[in-house]
């Protein structure tokens, strides 16, 4: 049924939210708004809730209106456990996601749960419900609540759900923190050099002027790339975003761009390494809460798949699946791929045949999450200095460029 789920959510529009009034079994005017994806759709809905549809239309956006706030992952994350935790205490389902979506803050996280509370209310299971907000509930989240509906353990898959989410979260974190801290490092270097170069720099080529002396080569150099700073500034920069701007658009539209920059990312010195652990944490993680709850190991990595957070490891995992369902075992696939360290094959055998796969993928995933919180320190630990001396080297040139044509005079005189 998950991949019923699934296929169903890609081949339907995403949802919109439209105002209905009808009239109920006991002839009574009654009015309210319902996602769906379309007109028809919604049509079709009231009338299986019992609900004679009078006119159904597209709720219009009020342009003046203040905007929405958005629903971050970590919204999603508490939404999950607050429900766990209020089922866990006996609290039924629609009575929990109403005490939840009417004391929730976010203006659109409130709307989209007693949307979805509305919707279960109807008939629909939560499963498909959540799948109608693709953009918040994946297919992982669909898949692990499908199987908690059906194996009757919603309360503890929806524990097993926030953990995953907080644990994701928490190394999402780590890995951007690695991601960013170097990058701003750059950034900040180029805009002092840029502004050394088209202001100070040439105070000191009008005072080299009045020497009417020859200028040492590193001066001419220094006052060249100044020159052309001043002149060319703004293509200089808008070279340097648009080249960045052009790499994310096409990263998100061609996926041979996408793939190259992964399998770039993974191979680069320091940072290769922090995105190597995290997307193997990420695999490892995703596969063992799948797993754990249930669901089929060809279907599971289906969504292990789009969990890793790379895509040369969504590839290895789509092309694991496809072995794994002729027969080959998970831990001969994993050979194949390359990607996998030994000692996390060895532990897939072994849970392979000790039947506790589950178990074994929860340690690799301990392990690589522990791993990366020492890669991430690591490397920032080592490009500290590394780029501490970069900036030295940077703006000791340009003063010994400037200071050199003084010396020069000085020692003339």
């Amino acid at each position: 049924m998950a991949q019923a789920v699934a296929a169903k959510k890609k081949r339907e529009p995403a949802p919109t939210l439209y105002l209905w009034q009808g009239t109920n079994k006991q002839g009574r005017r009654v009015k309210g708004q319902m996602t769906g994806e379309g007109v028809q759709a919604v049509r079709a809905d009231l009338r299986r809730q019992g609900i004679t549809p009078l006119k159904v239309r597209k709720k219009p956006k009020d342009l003046f209106a203040p905007r929405k706030p958005p629903i971050k992952p970590a919204d999603i994350a508490i939404f999950s456990r607050m429900l766990a935790t209020m089922m866990s205490s006996g609290v039924p389902l629609m009575q929990s996601m109403q005490i939840i979506g009417e004391g929730h803050e976010n203006a659109s996280m409130q709307e989209m749960i007693l949307s979805i509370k509305a919707d279960v209310e109807s008939g629909t299971s939560l499963a498909e419900s959540l799948s109608k907000f693709p953009l918040h509930f994946n297919d992982l989240y669909v898949s692990l609540v499908n199987a908690g509906e059906q194996s009757g353990t919603l309360e503890a898959l929806l524990h097993e759900i926030a953990t995953y989410q907080e644990k994701t979260e928490a190394l999402k974190a780590k890995i951007r923190k690695a991601l960013v801290y170097p990058a701003a490092i750059i950034v900040v270097a180029f805009i002092v050099t840029a502004i050394l170069m088209i202001f100070v720099i040439p105070q000191f080529e009008s005072l080299f002027t009045g020497f009417g002396a020859d200028l040492p080569g590193l001066t001419k150099l220094v006052i060249s790339i100044s020159e052309v700073f001043q002149e060319k500034w703004w293509l200089i920069f808008g070279v340097l975003i648009g080249t960045v701007v052009g790499f994310m658009m096409a990263k998100k539209r061609s996926r041979k761009v996408q793939h190259f920059l992964d399998r770039l990312t993974l191979k680069l010195p320091v940072i290769g390494e922090v995105m190597t652990k995290g997307a193997i944490a990420r695999f490892s993680r995703t596969f063992s809460v799948m797993f754990k709850a249930g669901v089929p190991m060809v279907d599971a990595m289906t969504s292990v798949a789009g969990a890793t957070g790379n895509i040369v490891y969504t590839d290895a995992t789509l092309a694991m699946r496809d072995d794994v369902a002729t027969g080959t075992q998970l831990n001969k696939a994993m050979v194949d791929t390359e990607l996998f360290p030994n000692m996390v094959i060895q532990m897939v055998a072994i849970g392979e045949e000790s039947g506790s796969l589950d178990s074994m993928l929860a340690k690799v995933a301990d392990f690589f999450e522990r791993e990366v919180d020492d890669a991430v320190d690591n490397m920032t630990a080592l490009l500290e200095p590394l780029i501490m001396a970069f900036l030295g080297v940077v703006v000791g040139t340009l003063v010994i460029a400037m200071y050199l044509p003084i010396f020069k005079l000085g020692a003339v005189v």
